[in-house]
């Protein structure tokens, strides 16, 4: 097991589909254990392997006071209601917190780690918005995209993204969130539902 370094916003491999895996194998199994032990180094609840810069479909996923587990070629079955989330996060997306709109009710289907068919189900809880989360990752989406205006993006210090970058008219050469920010240029980038693999 080893700890793999993240990836961060403006990497390419996160902005790739991610491919299916064709067996769960030793292998896999490696990558889950080194993904699980990534994401507990760097204090997270859920990670995905482009975020370690391997462009499979797998992600992991570790609640508070739960044993941590993996899903291999997640596909978000259902999706129902919504709410409004005001503080989501991203180990890609370091020092910033958003508001963005995620479902009440998640249920997955993806294989465990014997290759056998499960579905996963969560309810306005934690593991509801970590599996939107990562499934947008192995899609090649981050929370960012889902921004109804970069006003919604907040600095763990407080302050809100666009005014933390303000810059007088005759400075501005960009748009706010162009390519050499890594940020969004507009919102709702990512698909309304996962179209899967």
């Amino acid at each position: 097991m080893a700890v793999r370094p993240i990836r961060y916003l403006g990497d390419p491999v996160l902005r790739q589909p991610a491919k299916k895996v064709r067996q769960v194998d030793d292998a896999i199994r490696r990558l889950v254990q080194d993904m699980i032990e990534s994401m507990y180094a760097a204090q997270g609840v859920g990670l995905a392997a482009p975020q370690i810069g391997v462009p499979l479909r797998v992600v992991v996923l570790g609640m508070p006071d739960e044993e941590p587990f993996a899903l291999i070629n997640p596909v978000i079955m259902r999706r129902t209601g919504t709410r409004r989330l005001d503080g989501e996060g991203c180990l890609s997306v370091p020092g910033y917190r958003g508001a963005i709109t995620r479902s009440e009710k998640v249920v997955v289907r993806a294989l465990d780690l014997r290759g056998k068919e499960i579905r996963v189900r969560a309810e306005s809880n934690l593991l509801a918005q970590a599996l939107e989360h990562e499934v947008d990752h192995i899609n090649g989406f981050l929370y960012v995209d889902r921004l109804d205006s970069m006003a919604d993006l907040m600095k763990l210090d407080g302050t809100d993204w666009s005014s933390a970058h303000a810059v007088a008219p005759s400075e501005a050469a960009a748009p706010v969130g162009g390519a050499s920010s890594g940020l969004p240029t507009h919102a709702h980038a990512g698909p309304d539902a996962d179209t899967g693999d």
